[in-house]
Order: structure tokens, then C-alpha cells, then sequence
């Protein structure tokens, strides 16, 4: 499974990004869709999930740290997910994954990342 995302980039606290992932050649309706944060330093297992959605755009979770922040969203027609960030603040740092399942890695295939950097 190929999965491509982007869209993180520099900016300030306060501040809003928009992520997306789009996962080609797949069902994407039938499978919920997750995105987890690696923090700077962190290793790769210790990635951890920011948000997941369902397959019909339902279920939506949230990590406690970005609950009314970070909003997780999906059009199953362009096999897309996106991730709206608002109130970024520092801690928000890391490079940022998507990946098929509801906070369980189905595929053991991940993308690049998008990097995502909250600082003055």
C-alpha cells in the first residue's frame, strides 16, 4: 500500500495547517484511516496516534492532547484524509503519518511523513 502525505511546513504557535493523505490503488471506503505523530527524537514504534476515522466518516477519535484542536476528516471518492490542525502549539511538533486502520497498523507500509514544526 502506497501512502502519500503533505502539507505540514513552519509556523507559529497559534497557528493552523492543513494535512493530507491520499492512498492510491486501494478500497479506501472499507478501511478507517489513522494519523499518528513521531516527535523529534522519538523512534519509529513510538509513533502515536493523533486521530483515526471510519470508512463512512463516522467515529471520530482524538487524542486528548488535540481534542478541539485537530479535526480528521475524509472523501472517500479521492481516496483522501486530512488532518485541520488550529492552535498549533509547540508540542505539536514531529513528523506527521497517515495509515489504513483505526489506530492499528494494518499495512506495515508507511509514506515520507510530513513534517510539522510550531515554533516562533
Amino acid at each position: 500500500v502506497q501512502v502519500e502525505e503533505s502539507g505540514g511546513g513552519l509556523v507559529q504557535p497559534g497557528g493552523s495547517l492543513r494535512l493530507s493523505c491520499k492512498v492510491p490503488g486501494l478500497t479506501f471506503s472499507n478501511y478507517a484511516m489513522s494519523w499518528y505523530r513521531q516527535s523529534p527524537g522519538a523512534p519509529e514504534k513510538e509513533r502515536e496516534l493523533v486521530a483515526a476515522i471510519l470508512g463512512n466518516g463516522g467515529g471520530e477519535h482524538y487524542a486528548d492532547a488535540v481534542k478541539g484542536r485537530f479535526t480528521i476528516s475524509r472523501d472517500n471518492a479521492i481516496n483522501m484524509a486530512y488532518l485541520q490542525m488550529d492552535n498549533l502549539q509547540p508540542e505539536d511538533t514531529g513528523a506527521y503519518f497517515c495509515n489504513p486502520g483505526y489506530g492499528v497498523v494494518i499495512f506495515n507500509s508507511w509514506g515520507q511523513g510530513t513534517q510539522v514544526t510550531v515554533s516562533l
